[in-house]
């Protein structure tokens, strides 16, 4: 029997939010854009480890939300437009436009649906099985076309002169489509191909010995 004592991932995500959060607020490119892009995901971190207590998700999601948060932390501080290392893949490798906002909204697809996946799975009676995927991806979606409704609402209030600019469009005039088509992207990879290791990490949590079969 191992009597090693298990690290709490809650921990881990909280350390994890809290040092790329005193980086990411180290001279940003705009306060009040760093606020914005961040807040939401702040709300999602404290809200999930206040109710570990009550409900504790799997370490797999939790390592999930803590990359998350890392790229929305790197977003806020640069703008989604201008981050470094994109920039210079751009130019090296002649992109038309920075994509880290892509990558941004793949993963608002990514950690949506492996949440709802298992809140579903462990507080229903649903299983396994192409209902649970469907709903999984559905809610993925429905959560980026809340964030572009956001979006656009925050820039009629405070940036009516700068949307485009503000919102990082780059010039293409389909941004929030894409964005939208990258989370859905997001939510079928996550269910479709991070099942198997997501149902090992909700097996550890609630039957060490079982071992479910990978299935959406």
């Amino acid at each position: 029997m191992d009597a090693r004592p298990r690290r709490n991932p809650v921990v881990g995500l909280l350390l994890v939010a809290a040092g790329v959060t005193v980086w990411s607020a180290m001279h940003p490119a705009d306060y009040a854009t760093w606020f914005f892009e961040l807040f939401i995901g702040a709300i999602g971190v404290a809200v999930l480890a206040v109710s570990s207590g009550r409900f504790r998700f799997s370490g797999f999601v939790y390592l999930v939300v803590a990359l998350h948060y890392v790229i929305l932390a790197t977003g806020a501080k640069y703008t989604y437009a201008q981050v470094p290392l994109f920039n210079w893949l751009r130019d090296v490798l002649d992109l038309s436009r920075n994509h880290f906002d892509r990558v941004g909204h793949f993963a608002q697809g990514v950690t949506p649906a492996l949440l709802t996946r298992e809140v579903l799975l462990r507080t229903t009676g649903l299983g396994r099985g192409k209902w649970l995927a469907c709903l999984s991806i559905c809610v993925a979606l429905a959560f980026s076309a809340f964030y572009e409704i956001l979006e656009w609402i925050w820039v009629v209030l405070f940036y009516p002169d700068r949307g485009p600019e503000w919102l990082g469009m780059q010039g293409d005039s389909w941004d929030a489509q894409a964005d939208m088509l990258m989370a859905l992207l997001g939510g079928l990879v996550a269910v479709l191909g991070f099942s198997g290791v997501h149902d090992k990490s909700i097996a550890a949590i609630q039957h060490p010995a079982e071992t479910p079969k990978a299935s959406p």
